[in-house]
């Protein structure tokens, strides 16, 4: 196993040498699409050791802007590496062309990999003054449960700071006190889901500076300042999966996903109205809606197009009939999640949908009846340079990106914890992914 130091600064060089050179490539690898954004970051770039809620405060730009039909994923998961390849190429040069320049590295976010949440918490005494060493140790103070075999560490995030019982702290550094607690929130993936993206994005010729959860960079664009801080739900509705991440106190502390998403409900259509799926994804998005009225059974589809000009005429209300089951179950899977998580609990319980299956007319009705009153449509933040065709709910987990790019957020590898100090299920087994592909 290679020194732990060494790794930690790896991981540092990487994404400092991706944000000195001012530009950077956003990957959102999806089920249904591929989307490239190219950021170039004005005057300074990112201090890519800082640590801490300002950490990295800059301004960036789009300046280029792709997307393609993505192949070769499931489920948010690689599974055909040539044909991810190719999809991950096209995306990428479409956007170098658009910006009239070459990047290196990426920063690269996905939906899939079986995501499980874990609270950690930790405590150490102190001299007087918290410093980094300090909270090196609090972080070294907490222990792994069992992950389960071939899981890794995706994102380990310190959410809360107690010092001398005066919990709500978001960084202690600088204060006095005796007795330092943290609270972590962990999140593990399927590790060989990892793998195969580090090796696609390397088979491209690229250099992977950052990966993150989806439903984690959804949250930070589609949920407003207040939602982040008083407690929501981003609810990220893809097209093979459907990403679940809580916020409180502007930090993630819960992340899940549900493996239904936009892709089987067109199955659905095809399989029920027996329609070819390029057909059932045409009038899902044309004619799609969960909520029927008085006028559906009059409104008629021509199924034909230029490829099937023999196609039948359905009515909107057989359409609908064949949707809602399937988003019904998927707003009940996530609303079982929820529950699970302890959501009810939080201050406040907003629930936010974003997402390109987002936008099936009355969707929020029907997601308010299921998942309580508290819901609305989320669109991604717009930031500098985001062309038109890129502001709408299934650009969330892009555009969300480019902020966990442009403004990170402490991670447990961000703190030089002394490898002596690790208890033997700790720290050691949180960043062997890195040490492994970085």
């Amino acid at each position: 196993m290679r020194d732990l130091y060494r790794t930690q600064r790896a991981i540092r060089a990487r994404r400092e040498a991706a944000l000195q050179r001012g530009v950077v490539a956003i990957l959102d690898i999806g089920t249904s699409k591929i989307a490239c954004l190219i950021l170039r970051f004005d005057g300074d770039p990112p201090d890519a050791a800082g640590i801490g809620p300002m950490a990295g405060q800059t301004r960036f730009r789009v300046i280029g802007a792709a997307t393609t039909r993505a192949r070769g994923v499931r489920y948010g998961e690689i599974v055909a590496m040539q044909d991810c390849e190719r999809a991950i190429r096209t995306a990428v040069q479409a956007a170098q062309k658009m910006a009239n320049i070459r990047v290196d590295h990426v920063i690269a976010c996905f939906s899939g990999a079986r995501p499980r949440s874990y609270g950690l918490a930790g405590e150490v005494g102190i001299d007087d003054i918290v410093a980094d060493g300090d909270i090196a140790r609090a972080l070294a103070a907490c222990d792994l449960p069992e992950t389960g075999a071939r899981r890794e560490t995706l994102h380990a995030q310190p959410v809360n700071f107690a010092l001398d019982g005066r919990s709500g702290l978001s960084d202690p550094r600088g204060q006095t006190g005796r007795d330092l607690a943290v609270d972590v929130h962990l999140l593990t993936v399927d590790a060989p889901v990892l793998e195969n993206l580090a090796h696609c994005i390397k088979r491209c010729d690229l250099e992977l500076a950052g990966v993150a959860s989806a439903a984690y960079a959804a949250g930070l664009s589609a949920l407003v300042e207040n939602e982040q801080e008083l407690g929501a739900a981003c609810i990220d509705m893809g097209g093979g999966s459907t990403g679940i991440s809580v916020f409180l106190r502007k930090h993630m502390i819960y992340a899940d996903a549900v493996r239904l998403g936009g892709e089987h409900v067109t199955r659905d259509i095809g399989r029920g109205l027996n329609l070819a799926l390029a057909t059932a994804e045409r009038i899902k998005t044309f004619h799609g809606g969960v909520q029927a009225t008085g006028l559906d059974d009059r409104e008629r589809i021509d199924t034909g197009d230029d490829d099937d000009p023999d196609g039948r005429i359905i009515t909107r209300a057989e359409l609908i009939g064949v949707i809602r089951p399937r988003v019904e179950e998927i707003l009940e899977e996530v609303r079982d999640r929820l529950d699970a998580a302890g959501f009810d609990h939080l201050p406040s319980q907003r629930i936010v949908l974003t997402g390109g299956m987002s936008q099936l007319p009355g969707l929020d009705a029907l997601a308010s009846r299921i998942l309580g009153q508290q819901v609305r449509l989320g669109r991604p933040l717009r930031v500098q340079g985001l062309p038109q065709a890129a502001i709408g709910p299934g650009f969330a987990a892009a555009v969300g990106l480019s902020l966990f790019a442009a403004h990170p957020q402490d991670e447990w590898w961000d703190f030089q914890t002394p490898a002596e100090r690790h208890p033997a299920r700790s720290l050691r087994r949180a960043v062997r992914w890195f040490q492994d592909n970085w």
